[in-house]
């Protein structure tokens, strides 16, 4: 038996672009919505993840896919796999 390890599966999460930040990165917020500990009501959480572009194309409001990758520099762990299409 041959067994290959396989590639570990990367975490992925869709946002939108709020800003641009110096050559191929981008700024993407992720919204999530969770229930309040104590009254149950649902609340939104915002995080905002720097990612890399490499096609340097993509512009602020645009929604996009990102996937976790190895560290790109200090706060840059991740990637725009693809624009996100609704």
């Amino acid at each position: 038996m041959n067994a290959t390890p396989q590639p570990k599966k990367r975490r992925e999460l869709a946002g939108t672009i709020v800003s641009k930040s110096g050559k191929m990165t981008v700024a993407v917020e992720i919204v999530r919505v969770a229930a309040h500990p104590l009254y149950g009501k649902r609340i939104h959480r915002t995080q905002k993840y720097l990612a890399h572009d490499t096609t340097d194309a993509l512009t602020v409001g645009e929604k996009v896919t990102i996937r976790e990758t190895r560290p790109l520099s200090r706060r840059k762990r991740w990637i725009v796999v693809s624009p996100k299409t609704v």
